[in-house]
């Protein structure tokens, strides 16, 4: 009777683990993550993956709670994936790690639907801890700790900063070629430069060059900014990052 008690109670524990998928293209930074994570009595890696595409396919088979992806995958990216698993409503919450902390890209995160945003550089210890705040149904932006309306307010606050940042042109608006809408698209799916010229099919430079003419024709000065002014606009729809057409 004792043992079958003690049986359940792990069966319990067992169930109680937050489940949680690692994924990064580089095999030992993946083992490290996994090795440290395998420590924590609370949580399980039950699966582990190198794309984003073999990512994508673990989650809609595994359902994990957590996945720890990378945001700079083969094939899909890391945001790209983030943005469709909320567009597929899976119940797995997001944590993505980047190489390239900045503020753009954690609103760029945040847009796409991750619960948290993290540095590669992260100490386990913090790690682990943003994990269990995920797990909690909290979202981990710049090191803070938010509830879904405390998020909320700090992305509008962030876009409220971006938009005080520039001025409306004060030249007639001149629209965007298909092309640079289509690199627009991009941007708001927070892919590099490199990953839009692939996607596209078209050189590095030449991305360049439309972003540039972007931001000119947007009167902005970064990347953040164009997707600000796009919003207001109603050219970028969040749930699904389409663009519309121009009237």
């Amino acid at each position: 009777m004792c043992y079958t008690l003690i049986e359940s109670w792990e069966a319990g524990f067992a169930m109680n683990k937050i489940k949680l998928l690692i994924v990064d293209d580089h095999p030992l930074f993946r083992q490290g993550v996994v090795d440290a994570l395998s420590l924590e009595a609370d949580m399980d890696v039950v699966g582990q993956a190198a794309s984003g595409d073999d990512a994508l396919e673990l989650i809609r088979t595994l359902r994990p709670d957590i996945a720890v992806l990378d945001v700079n995958l083969p094939g899909l990216n890391g945001q790209q994936v983030t943005h469709q698993v909320v567009q597929e409503k899976l119940m797995t919450r997001i944590l993505l790690l980047t190489g390239y902390d900045d503020l753009e890209q954690a609103i760029h995160a945040a847009l796409a639907g991750a619960a948290a945003y993290c540095a590669k550089d992260i100490e386990p210890k913090r790690l682990t801890k943003a994990i269990r705040e995920v797990a909690a149904g909290k979202y981990v932006m710049e090191g803070n700790s938010f509830s879904r309306r405390e998020l909320e307010k700090w992305l509008e606050d962030q876009m409220e900063g971006a938009r005080r940042s520039y001025s409306e042109p004060g030249s007639p608006f001149h629209p965007l070629s298909d092309r640079e809408m289509e690199v627009l698209s991009c941007v708001v799916r927070g892919m590099s430069n490199k990953e839009i010229a692939g996607r596209l099919g078209i050189s590095h430079q030449t991305v360049k060059n439309h972003v540039t003419s972007i931001l000119r024709k947007f009167g902005v000065e970064d990347r953040t900014q164009a997707v600000v002014y796009a919003l207001k606009r109603g050219w970028v729809n969040l749930q699904s990052t389409d663009i519309k057409s121009q009237e």
